[in-house]
């Protein structure tokens, strides 16, 4: 016969504590009886707890039926010393092995300025895409062993896995994570579901030099010390044959047949001394060449680099960020000579990026769930800040952004967010534009 739950037993204890007006104690040996302190069953105030006792009691007793443990704490600070955002975390909040599921969408409308900062027309046609419909997925084995994943639909047509490894918790404090992982730089590409970040789009260094989405096959170490957090990874590199005058973007291997002739490092290092408060940096440094690159039967390695170091502040209703990249890339301009890259517009020595934004949420200090968050970002972004000798600029990547915007959440998992960009660049071919983006999570 199955034992009562001790919860349910204690319940029934209290439930039946009201014993009838005028009851005795019993006597003991060297005690006389004496009256029980009792409260009238009969009056309002006695019925009144009879009741709220039988709503707790049928409450844990549709629970214990239902046979659903309670999900594992997991707090803010564990799950980015994880590497993740919220709803990526469900997995590691399940109190026993099995699957789960949750996910996060993006819709983003784009309208641009009928003219360029020059007076140029031919503007692109407003636009609509579904930019993201991703479901994770993943299956706690034990209390050490759990599989998490990230499969994503890219505008409406695009299959692509963002992530999927395994974690092996070690500890509280150490986790041993190998297979598609995220690479640990910057502020959105680990915490990359919308209404985790301001913006309709993300900002443009986390899209050329940090180049979010960003994952490679390998494996690492997570862990914890006090108030620091780290993250390292041994990693496929780079494929340099796809970079160009825009960025790195085009070199993500993105775990598909990998090619892993050059492998690269990844690392990150964050401090929160003081809660709400995150500074830190993060590197990159592999070949890039993968045998594919060759000038006069040598095959160039092609090193690359990525060095950033990033700050965020979220207190009282501000989220204050700032994040700045610089990359480099060896032999640059022989690889562009091999890989047939313009003269204007050649793969750069060097590339350097950053940003700064300030949001305040204007309902932080009510109660509520809704959240109205006006915010401004400022960004400088130019890949082509240092070339080889031969070659000319692209001055269409050295480029300004800024962006004004609104960021409402009804709830905490549905974000609307609306903005204007002002874009200008050294080309003059800058273009204004108007963004705006329905987000979910669960």
């Amino acid at each position: 016969m199955r034992r009562p739950h001790p919860v349910t037993s204690t319940l029934l204890l209290l439930l039946l504590s009201v014993p009838a007006r005028g009851a005795q104690q019993p006597a003991t040996e060297g005690r006389p009886a004496r009256p029980v302190v009792t409260v009238d069953s009969q009056s309002p105030e006695s019925l009144e707890e009879l009741r709220r006792r039988l709503d707790i009691l049928a409450a844990e007793v549709e629970r214990l039926r239902s046979e659903e443990p309670e999900p594992v704490t997991l707090t803010d600070a564990r799950r980015r010393s994880l590497g993740l955002a919220p709803s990526a975390a469900a997995t590691y909040r399940r109190p026993t092995a099995g699957v789960s599921f949750a996910g996060y969408g993006e819709l983003l409308a784009e309208n641009f300025a009928a003219e360029n900062e020059s007076g140029a027309g031919n503007a692109p046609t407003t636009r609509i895409d579904l930019l993201r419909a991703v479901l994770y997925t993943g299956y706690r084995f034990n209390d050490r062993f759990l599989f998490n994943s990230e499969l994503e639909v890219e505008h409406g047509n695009e299959i692509f896995v963002e992530f999927a490894y395994v974690d092996y918790l070690a500890s509280d404090n150490l986790t041993l994570r190998g297979g598609l992982v995220l690479i640990p730089l910057g502020l959105v590409n680990e915490f990359h579901e919308p209404n985790v970040f301001l913006g309709a789009r993300r900002p443009e260094t986390e899209t050329r030099i940090i180049p979010t989405t960003w994952r490679e096959n390998g494996g690492g170490v997570l862990g914890t010390a006090g108030p620091i957090t780290y993250r390292a990874f041994v990693t496929n590199g780079f494929r340099g044959a796809g970079f160009d005058s825009a960025g790195l973007r085009g070199g993500r291997q993105k775990g598909v047949q990998a090619r892993a002739a050059n492998l690269a490092f990844s690392g990150r290092l964050d401090v929160a001394a003081v809660p709400g408060l995150l500074a830190g940096i993060g590197v990159y440094t592999g070949g890039s060449g993968q045998e594919q690159v060759v000038v006069g039967g040598q095959a160039l390695t092609m090193g690359t680099s990525v060095v950033e170091v990033h700050a965020q502040g979220q207190i009282r209703g501000f989220d204050i960020r700032t994040l700045f990249a610089q990359s480099s890339v060896d032999d640059a301009g022989a690889a562009s000579l091999a890989l047939g890259r313009p003269l204007s517009a050649p793969i750069a020595e060097t590339m350097q990026g950053g940003y700064v934004q300030v949001g305040y949420d204007v309902l932080s200090q009510r109660s509520t769930d809704v959240a109205v968050t006006p915010y401004i970002r400022y960004e400088r972004l130019d890949t082509q800040h240092e070339i080889s000798p031969g070659y000319a600029r692209d001055l269409t990547r050295d480029g300004m952004f800024t962006t004004l915007g609104l960021d409402v959440k009804p709830i905490p998992n549905v974000v609307i967010k609306t903005e204007y960009q002002w874009i200008t660049n050294e080309a003059g071919s800058g273009r204004n534009q108007f963004n705006l983006n329905l987000g979910y999570s669960f």
